[in-house]
């Protein structure tokens, strides 16, 4: 056994995270052909599916909407399972109870969250920056809305947006951390200088939540969205989330009002009048099935820290790029993902020319990944199940596949 694989078993005996591995779905080598490893790579695109998630959904399926049917609303408490569980995601994201709704998905929600920025603005201010770096959809739905609006689009990289920032910015959409390198940006300081222009700042935690400290409250961030299906394992498109200060909920204008969001939602007025607090960030009827899925998946969360996810979060990245500088050909592979802690988020991204087929014969190993367009493999290590030893395991085959 190699050093670095006697190192790994070593972290795994004192793992204080170990245990939760067992709460989830999840291959042995056994699942694959001889050589496989059956190692997970890619929770940070969907996350494993927690043990426990089935039995929960049958029940929802075969006697909340089976037997008691419509009588499930109150009984079962469909109706207020969208601010129920934006409760369970508040302490994941470091926001009080009460300002999270969830529902409908990470675009919408974008949509939602930037026009209604824009909409606590004055008309003076004329300008929406985005981040230039950001997953696609975001670019496209912050185009939108400042057709919408009447506003000016700039894309932007995040280390650009203080110095661009001015008396004409109305709203600032950006990535907590970048989805093809892995980079952590600086909420906390970004946030303040939106805050001092007096604009209104837009996070998207979408790679963030359930990895690592996000401190919403604490950091003064306006609005911020985010999927569940990645390191929160809602499920394969579990609903979003969409967190709104309490400090500005009665400034809240959604552009998607709807009768779930109404004050008054079954007195069928035909006028609009917005429910008090974050319920006016709800629009129409829940997706009962997979908002419930996730609610059951959040329980693996339950007396899990953050911080302690964070800290091994950082001790696997550390220990996967270690392995594969031991284990590769130097230059074979450029990583892409900062160094510094306080620069990275809980995955690492490689270049090489032929990632693509690298990534195929890696997955037809059992080491699953993905592959970005042009160039980078993308290793996603969710602190929740991955072990110490399937990172140099991983490491070493892929160093096999690079050779």
């Amino acid at each position: 056994m190699s050093e670095l694989a006697l190192e790994a078993e070593k972290s795994d005996a004192a793992d204080e995270l170990a245990p939760l591995r067992s709460r989830f779905v999840l291959d042995t080598v056994s699942d694959h052909a001889a050589d496989a490893a059956g190692i997970y790579l890619d929770g940070n695109s969907l996350g494993a599916l927690p043990a426990h998630v089935p039995d929960r959904v049958a029940d929802v399926v075969r006697r909340q909407w089976g037997e008691l049917r419509i009588r499930s609303w109150d009984e079962s408490g469909w109706w207020t399972a969208p601010e129920r569980i934006g409760d369970r995601i508040a302490p994941l994201v470091g926001a009080a109870a009460g300002q999270i709704v969830v529902g409908d998905s990470t675009s919408v929600n974008v949509f939602k969250a930037l026009v209604a920025a824009v909409r606590m603005s004055d008309e003076a201010r004329t300008e929406i920056l985005v981040d230039a770096t950001t997953f696609p959809t975001d670019g496209y739905i912050a185009e939108s809305a400042a057709r919408l609006t009447g506003r000016t689009l700039r894309a932007l990289t995040p280390s650009e947006v203080p110095a661009a920032l001015s008396g004409r910015t109305a709203a600032v959409l950006l990535n907590h951390v970048d989805y093809r390198t892995g980079r952590l940006h600086d909420l906390p300081s970004l946030t303040a200088a939106i805050h001092e222009a007096g604009a209104v700042s837009v996070w998207d935690l979408c790679h963030s939540a359930g990895a690592l400290p996000v401190d919403l409250d604490e950091h003064g961030v306006d609005l911020a969205v985010g999927c569940t299906y990645k390191y929160l394992n809602g499920g394969p498109g579990s609903p979003a989330y969409l967190y709104v200060r309490s400090a500005l909920q009665d400034r809240f204008d959604s552009p998607l009002p709807g009768w779930n969001s109404h004050t008054d939602p079954f007195g069928m007025s035909p006028s609009y009048t917005p429910a008090p607090g974050a319920l006016r960030g709800r629009v129409g009827t829940p997706d009962i099935l997979s908002m419930l899925a996730l609610e059951a998946a959040l329980e693996v969360w339950d007396g899990v820290p953050v911080s302690a996810v964070r800290a091994k979060s950082l001790a696997l990245t550390d220990f996967f790029l270690r392995c594969v500088r031991a284990y590769t050909e130097p230059g074979r592979v450029e990583s892409v993902t900062p160094e510094r802690h306080e620069e990275r988020g809980s995955q690492v991204a490689l270049r090489c020319p032929d990632a693509g087929e690298v990534m195929e014969r890696l997955i037809s190993r059992g080491v699953v990944g993905d592959f970005r367009h042009p160039d980078v493999l993308r290793f996603g290590f969710t602190p929740l199940y991955v072990t110490f030893a399937e990172t140099e395991r991983a490491a070493r085959i892929l160093s096999e596949e690079l050779a």
